[in-house]
């Protein structure tokens, strides 16, 4: 696996290096080790799948608070999704700074999004599906977000979204602080 540089500090692409033969390839997705090595370390402690049945499905700009963050990898494993991620850390370079790429089944790219980042997607084909391994436990309690929209990031959409639920399209202007 590669890890790739993004706009964002600590934002990495993941690519994979398929090992080929007549039969197909052989590819690892992840690695604990070669992340630690990276000065990434990533501890697997949850899964979760993101089914979306249409075109034009915007999620998020999710994350979750400290002390808990949330880091994650998200790999799209059906489909295509314009995917997002917005540096939210205050000490950071690249606060309130976005990256984006498409990740989609048939490039196998993925994100490794660290804590401090919100993330989400627009998808861009029917029936989309994420498979996103965390490096921390849900809490409720801790979970917010930013607008898909907000000025204060200027995110470049493909096109506008065509389904998002209420909560995500209303979070308030984010506030600079």
């Amino acid at each position: 696996m590669n890890l790739i540089a993004t706009d964002l500090p600590d934002v990495k692409r993941i690519e994979l290096s398929p090992h080929e033969d007549d039969r197909g390839f052989f590819a690892r997705a992840f690695c604990r080790n070669e992340l630690a090595d990276a000065g990434h370390p990533f501890e697997v402690v949850q899964a979760n799948l993101s089914f979306n049945h249409k075109r034009g499905t915007l999620r998020g700009m999710h994350y979750q608070q400290n002390p808990v963050g949330d880091p994650k990898i998200v790999r799209c494993i059906r489909g295509a999704v314009y995917d997002v991620v917005v540096d939210l850390r205050p000490h950071s370079p690249g606060f309130c700074q976005w990256t984006a790429a498409e990740l989609s089944a048939q490039n196998r790219h993925a994100f490794l999004v660290p804590a401090g980042c919100a993330h989400g997607f627009l998808t861009l084909s029917d029936d989309a599906e994420l498979l996103y391994m965390m490096g921390a436990p849900f809490v409720a309690d801790l979970a917010g977000g930013v607008r898909w929209n907000d000025p204060a990031f200027g995110i470049e959409w493909p096109f506008a979204p065509t389904l998002i639920n209420g909560r995500d399209a209303h979070y308030p202007d984010f506030k600079v602080s």
